[in-house]
Order: structure tokens, then C-alpha cells, then sequence
């Protein structure tokens, strides 16, 4: 009885059950669901996080390119700076090379008709062409080697033609109230013209009939319309000029020369050459008044030196 009535109780219990078990199966599938979806959520963050770094790179690439780009224009125009030309860079592409189709072959022309055989002239005896030979051999002129180019001379005082000279006569330059015209003996066969710019310090009557020191290889050139063919040579300072003094005993044509530097002037300075003005700079007078060049006097072999009467440490010219 009692086995009766527990079974009747579960029975009646039944449809609980199902349910609960439904219930439970319902919250298995829930949980499989949630665990899926957990599982998506993840993929998908790493895919995003993936596709973010994928982003982040690429902007770093393209700012690394143009870090490049920036760098190379800067070379290039270094480069350009500096004179460095740019080479173009051979292109990468096949090159294409077009063929053209042959083209049909055309029938060969008609041979020309042959010309009638001359008779060759007859040879001419060894002895003729030997002397034929022997004449165009002594027509031939031998070529002479060409001349070595000759050393350029050093620039020092050894290239000036300084010499005594002997103021003839003097006169004021009629076109020209600061200028003198002189005629002055200085060796050669006939006095030359000189004109100098001293009037507004010697004296005409100083002038006259008195030595001095010449440059004479100056290009002769034309002032105020007067040729004048040499300079004469004084101490110089913007308050006074002096004309040098030969030695005494001294006549006109002696050299004047500087002890350290021998060698034979030029025969005419060339102005290009700037001879003249790369030697004047160290011509000046000691503390005596002695006519210096780089501190070595002025003087005429066997007769003394040259000097100015009082102006001592100045310039010459």
C-alpha cells in the first residue's frame, strides 16, 4: 500500500521534472551560446587590434618615405651646390626593338657592257723610278723639334734698366702747367724725351743740366701729347720729392745695379706683366737716404751708391 501511494506521488511529480530538466537543457545550450559568442568577441578584438597596428604601421611607413623624400631633395641640392652634376639613371624597361618585314628581293640589275680593253703603258725602267724616288725623298723638308717654352724670369729689381742720366735741358710742358718736358742723355746715341710731374717740386732751374736716375725700359707713352720715353727716379712722400743722386763720378749711360740680384733687364717691360708694379713696393731709402731695394742699395760698380739729399725711409718712383 504504502509502495502504491509513493509511486502515485511521483507520478504525480512528473511534468516538474520535465520541465526542470528542460529548463536545465535550456540553460546548457544558453551557456554553449554565451561561450561561443565570448569566443567571437575575442577573435574579433584581435582582429581589430590587428587591423589598428596594421593602420599604425602604415602611417609610420609613409611618414618614413617622406623622411627619405625629404632627405634626398636635401642632397640633391648639396649636390647641386657644390657643382656635382646628376647622372640619369638607366631606365629599367626592355627596350623594344622593332623589325622591319623583309622586303621582296628585286631582280639584279642588267650587267653593264664591258668596256673595250686598254692597253696598259709599258713599264718603266728600276732606274727611272729610283731617281723619281730620290727627288721626292730631297723634297721632303726634316721638321725641327719645337722649342721649349723658356722659364719664365723672376720678378725682381735685376729686370729694370736703371741707369745714370744727364738732364740736358728742361722745359714746362706747353699743354700741361704740373708737367716738365726734359731731353736727357742717358747712353744712347740721341737724347730721349722724358716727362715728369715735378714741377710743383723742383725748381726749373734745378732741373737743369743735373744727374739723376732713369728707369729706361718703360713702354714709352704719350703724356698730354708729349712721348715720353723714361722715368725719373725720386724719393717720394706725399709732403716731397727727391731726385736720386748718382754717385759722384758716375756718366751718363753706367748701370745702376743692386747687389743679390744679377741678371740682365728687359729690353721693354711688358705691361701686361706688371713688372713695374710688383717691384716698386720695396723700393725705398735707408736711414741714410741711400736708394734700397728689399734693403740691398742702389749703386754704380766702382763709383758709390745713389741717394736722395735728405728724405730718409721713403718711398721711390
Amino acid at each position: 500500500m504504502f509502495l502504491v501511494r509513493s509511486l502515485f506521488r511521483m507520478s504525480g511529480h512528473t511534468p516538474s521534472l520535465m520541465r526542470l530538466e528542460q529548463k536545465a537543457a535550456e540553460a546548457e545550450q544558453l551557456i554553449e551560446y554565451l561561450k561561443q559568442q565570448v569566443q567571437l568577441l575575442k577573435e574579433k578584438a584581435i582582429v581589430q587590434a590587428t587591423v589598428k597596428e596594421e593602420k599604425k604601421l602604415m602611417v609610420e611607413n609613409a611618414k618614413l618615405k617622406k623622411d627619405i623624400e625629404d632627405l634626398k631633395k636635401q642632397l640633391f641640392e648639396m649636390e647641386r651646390s657644390r657643382g656635382v652634376k646628376e647622372v640619369a639613371m638607366p631606365s629599367a624597361e626592355p627596350s623594344v626593338q622593332c623589325v622591319s618585314k623583309p622586303t621582296a628581293a628585286e631582280p639584279p640589275a642588267p650587267a653593264a657592257p664591258s668596256a673595250p680593253a686598254t692597253k696598259t703603258p709599258p713599264a718603266k725602267n728600276s732606274d727611272d723610278t729610283k731617281k723619281m724616288k730620290a727627288e721626292k725623298k730631297g723634297e721632303k723638308k726634316e721638321k725641327k723639334p719645337a722649342a721649349a717654352p723658356q722659364e719664365e724670369a723672376k720678378v725682381d729689381v735685376s729686370r729694370l734698366d736703371l741707369r745714370v742720366g744727364r738732364i740736358i735741358s728742361a722745359e714746362k710742358h706747353p699743354d700741361a702747367d704740373s708737367l716738365y718736358v726734359e731731353q736727357v742723355d742717358v747712353g744712347d746715341a740721341a737724347p730721349r724725351t722724358v716727362v715728369s710731374g715735378l714741377v710743383k717740386h723742383i725748381s726749373l732751374e734745378q732741373m737743369q743740366n743735373r744727374m739723376a736716375v732713369l728707369l729706361c725700359n718703360l713702354k714709352p707713352a704719350k703724356m698730354r701729347g708729349v712721348l715720353s720715353q723714361a722715368m725719373v727716379m725720386c724719393a717720394s712722400s706725399p709732403e716731397k720729392v727727391e731726385i736720386l743722386d748718382p754717385p759722384s763720378g758716375a756718366v751718363a749711360g753706367d748701370r745702376v745695379s743692386v747687389q743679390g740680384f744679377p741678371g740682365e733687364p728687359d729690353k721693354e717691360l711688358n705691361p701686361k706683366k706688371k713688372v713695374w708694379e710688383q717691384v716698386q713696393p720695396d723700393l725705398r731709402t735707408n736711414d741714410q737716404c741711400v736708394a734700397t731695394y728689399k734693403g740691398a742699395a742702389f749703386e754704380v760698380a766702382g763709383k758709390g751708391v745713389c741717394k736722395a739729399q735728405t728724405m730718409s725711409n721713403s718711398g721711390i718712383k
